[in-house]
């Protein structure tokens, strides 16, 4: 059995009308510490094109999450 480590998981996130997260799973987001795109295997039938966002929530908690064209998601680093 395959186990894949830091899998991406479904996120509960509110954005604002620009894109940008303000809340994930019900917690505000105080900060958005950076942010950045990832675009790769475009030379492929399957590319890979996600908008990251590196955010402190309002409960303390640091967040990871990326849209891409299927919607929003979790990941660890």
């Amino acid at each position: 059995m395959t186990v894949l480590l830091y899998e991406p998981k479904r996120a509960a996130v509110r954005a604002d009308s620009h894109g940008r997260p303000i809340a994930v799973g019900g917690a505000g987001v105080e900060t958005v510490r950076e942010e950045w795109l990832v675009e790769d295997r475009w030379w492929t039938p399957d590319p890979i094109r996600r908008h990251y966002f590196e955010l402190a929530l309002a409960d303390g908690r640091c967040e990871v999450v990326f849209r891409d064209q299927t919607g929003w998601f979790s990941q660890r680093a």
